[in-house]
């Protein structure tokens, strides 16, 4: 991890009061180091401004079970009010993470009525994206999980999967190997390409996606 003052990310210089500018610090994360732990008292916030973060927990049978994905944007949001934190957060990709100061963020909160504002609005479009997440959930194949997941959080340029793809299963419900086998057979289909450490969907010809009809079966251990 190293530490260094640049400018801020055009997203916090328009969400934090100048005043707060001067009091963030930027700190470089490389893959596997931890950004907190479970049980330690928060005192920072975290910004991610590129590469990626998970927030995770161990599941009752030893499982990893990842609460929030984030690749640019704040994560851990909760714990601005939390006494301590719930989950630890993972860099799963080099990462750049500006660290702003909770005391003085909470201030801020409290005696500047249009930062509360902004802020506020920073959350509702977090919440509309957990409930994109909540919809892909809801999808019976790891084919239409997948294939949601692209579409709505990727870009013209695709859906980022430096962190491999071995990361990227939990976040939509599925093993790591019902996911290699989901790629690797949309792949052959033309209907999604891997490149450059991207997932790019494609126009493929009278393509129409796998859906299952049970709903007892949510496609965890199974192909697309």
């Amino acid at each position: 991890m190293t530490t260094h003052r640049e400018s801020l990310p055009a997203e916090l210089r328009s969400l934090l009061p100048a005043a707060l500018h001067g009091l963030c610090e930027q700190r470089r994360y490389e893959r596997g180091t931890l950004l907190f732990e479970t049980g330690r008292r928060p005192g920072s916030m975290h910004f991610v401004s590129d590469g990626e973060v998970i927030l995770q927990r161990i599941g009752e049978d030893g499982e990893v079970v990842v609460l929030q994905r984030t690749r640019h944007g704040l994560v851990a949001e909760a714990s601005l009010q939390s006494d301590r934190y719930h989950c630890d957060a993972v860099a799963v990709a080099d990462a750049n993470v500006t660290r702003i100061p909770r005391p003085a963020l909470l201030a801020a909160l409290t005696s500047d009525a249009a930062f509360a504002l902004r802020w506020i609005g920073m959350l509702n479009k977090e919440v509309r994206r957990l409930r994109q997440q909540c919809e892909r959930l809801s999808l019976n194949t790891v084919e239409a999980r997948l294939l949601h997941l692209i579409r709505t959080e990727g870009d013209p340029s695709g859906f980022p999967i430096d962190s491999g793809l071995k990361t990227l299963a939990p976040e939509i419900g599925v093993t790591h190997e019902a996911l290699y086998r989901c790629v690797a057979g949309l792949e052959k289909r033309g209907v999604i390409a891997r490149t450059e450490g991207r997932l790019v969907l494609r126009a493929a010809p009278g393509f129409k996606p796998v859906q299952q009809v049970s709903k007892r079966n949510r496609g965890d251990n199974h192909d697309c």
